[in-house]
């Protein structure tokens, strides 16, 4: 089997889908990419069992043929050529591969093809579409908030809710909760499913920079999202997620609005200032002020600011981890954001005071206990 292909063209796809590729995976030969050809395209597979994606491309070649070579080496050789055509010749029987270019013959070993795992099929899927923008707004709003606890999967992923009238995507790691509402994505059949948190990571760094169509089909079982000339199976996460609703707070009395970027300055300055392990950090909202303080006992390290801010209701004093404040108001957008209060150990809610037509985000923060420093 022979077949030539542009070196840059190749690199392009293959780094697209190379990082679903692990470096000690369950079985050896998903180190490999999958090559298969057939009437002059090459379609090109990474898995690692759990998340596949699948990418084409023209290549010129006369006979169809498959076979397994090792990525790491090959992405190492496509990085250091300069653009060229590069022609690959593979011999079937032994599964050895020479890569031919301008100045330079490479060979290397592959495996036999039938041994990679086979890419499951979205049988039975319900299916909705939704812009890529609609979709990396959606990710990059709620990613940051999953969780790393293995011992609590529903939340290692992103929850959907999809009905006639919106599609609500939800993050939580017990600390901190995001929900993100799209009412520009809608499903016939009300569903819900969980995404694993790395198919996310993959969806994030392979989106097109232009606004795309993405298509999403999923099943109980599977979630299968194509877009352009990539497609990607995931096997979604089999668990109930918490009932996040009851956790939200209604009765806010205590509202802060404040300009987000100068809120974000001062804990960014502050946070350096406070306790390494948690990262506690004060804030007292007394008339139109906020004064955000932390210290660190062990170092005699401390810090305050004083900022204003719109305010209604009592004085209030609370705790916070500073790093996820940092984090929710990094993944906000707005001039201004409402932080909404009832009690010092009763959760916070950060809202965009300006709010895109097409977008609802709530951002849910749980307070720490505070140190009775003055």
């Amino acid at each position: 089997m022979k077949f030539i292909v542009s070196s840059s063209a190749l690199l392009k796809q293959l780094s697209g889908i190379n990082g679903v590729i692990t470096t000690n995976p369950v079985v050896p030969i998903l180190e490999n990419f999958l090559f298969e050809i057939n009437e002059g395209v090459l379609k090109i597979t990474a898995s690692d069992l759990q998340t596949s994606m699948v990418t084409e491309l023209n290549v010129a070649a006369k006979e169809k043929g498959s076979i397994a070579i090792p990525a790491r080496i090959l992405l190492d050789t496509l990085k250091n050529l300069p653009e060229q055509p590069v022609t690959f010749s593979i011999d079937e029987e032994t599964y050895s591969i020479e890569i031919n270019s301008d100045n330079g013959r490479y060979k290397l070993a592959g495996e036999n093809a039938t041994d990679f795992p086979k890419v499951p099929t979205v049988a039975d899927a319900s299916s909705v579409n939704l812009s890529s923008e609609a979709l990396s707004n959606a990710i990059n709003n709620t990613i940051f908030a999953t969780s790393n606890d293995e011992l609590r999967p529903a939340m290692t992923g992103v929850y959907l809710n999809l009905d006639d009238t919106n599609t609500t995507f939800v993050a939580t790691d017990g600390h901190r909760l995001i929900r993100y509402r799209r009412v520009d994505v809608v499903s016939d059949s009300p569903s819900t499913i969980i995404i694993p948190r790395k198919a996310l990571n993959l969806l994030k760094s392979t989106l097109p920079s232009e606004n795309t169509n993405i298509s999403l089909e999923f099943n109980s079982s599977n979630a299968f999202f194509s877009f352009n000339n990539i497609q990607m199976v995931c096997r979604l996460i089999d668990e109930r997620f918490p009932d996040y609703e009851n956790v939200i707070p209604v009765n806010n009395d205590n509202t802060m609005t404040i300009s987000r970027m100068e809120f974000l300055g001062s804990l960014k300055r502050i946070a350096i200032y406070a306790n390494k392990t948690t990262y506690q950090v004060r804030l007292k909202i007394a008339g139109n002020e906020l004064m955000i303080s932390a210290e660190d006992l062990d170092f005699s390290n401390e810090a305050n600011e004083r900022l204003e801010c719109s305010h209604e209701g009592a004085d209030i004093e609370i705790g916070f981890n500073a790093r996820f404040l940092i984090e929710m108001l990094n993944n906000l957008d707005a001039k201004e954001v409402i932080l909404q209060l009832s009690a010092p150990n009763r959760a916070g809610l950060i809202l965009p005071k300006e709010k895109d037509k097409s977008e609802d985000v709530l951002m849910l923060i749980m307070p720490v206990m505070l140190n009775n420093y003055v």
